[in-house]
């Protein structure tokens, strides 16, 4: 099921009135920061969608206030989200930002939308909890026009040998408490491994775990 939203109200005033919203339903750490009129994206999120152009997907709705944050001047922001009530309050946010929208029903290995359709593709907390996060980046590769980028923002692994371990170690129940969230992951490895060079990457701790944050293209 599609929901198709177009060029209703301001964006900062719909920001204002729906709070700092969650990353992934299974994240749900904000996107923004601050109240009231101080309240902006958060600087991951800025660094995530800066310059973006064109038709961008992101996988997951989280509770779609993302939406939010993105740059104007886009051609049209794609959401795909399984779960038809995380679809229905992206409505809400998707009515007040000035981007056409489109909410569709999709997988992280089944998204909706023709091949080499989109400029970009944005993961944010979603390959460190796919079970094969291979499939999804091939998706990604199938639905991304030439030259187009893999934007994301995901855990990865430590470099450090002991705290490595530790994630490994509390892999199994931290994956049931968060959404199969998996913060051993080797999400950098697993990108080059799907076919993509990285352009830019930056290691960003979050509450003194290890994430990386950065850009990705076919290649």
């Amino acid at each position: 099921m599609a929901v198709r939203i177009r060029d209703h109200g301001d964006p900062s005033d719909t920001r204002n009135r729906l709070g700092s919203g969650m990353e992934q339903f299974h994240h749900p750490r904000p996107v923004c920061t601050g109240v009231g009129n101080g309240l902006r994206p958060t600087p991951q999120r800025v660094r995530l969608l800066a310059g973006l152009t064109g038709r961008v997907l992101e996988i997951g709705a989280g509770d779609g206030i993302k939406l939010t944050c993105f740059p104007t001047g886009l051609d049209e922001i794609v959401l795909v989200e399984p779960d038809p009530f995380l679809r229905a309050a992206a409505q809400t946010p998707a009515a007040g930002v000035s981007t056409p929208v489109r909410i569709l029903d999709g997988t992280p290995t089944r998204l909706p939308v023709p091949d080499a359709s989109c400029d970009a593709v944005i993961c944010s907390l979603v390959l460190c909890c796919v079970v094969r996060p291979e499939a999804t980046l091939s998706e990604v590769r199938r639905v991304l026009r030439p030259g187009g980028e893999l934007r994301f923002y995901e855990h990865q692994r430590s470099g450090s040998p002991v705290v490595s371990l530790i994630e490994v170690m509390a892999g199994p129940l931290w994956a049931r408490v968060c959404g199969g969230c998996r913060p051993a992951s080797d999400v950098v490895t697993a990108i080059g491994r799907a076919g993509f060079g990285i352009e830019r990457l930056d290691r960003v701790p979050f509450r003194r775990v290890s994430h990386v944050l950065g850009v990705a293209r076919p290649a």
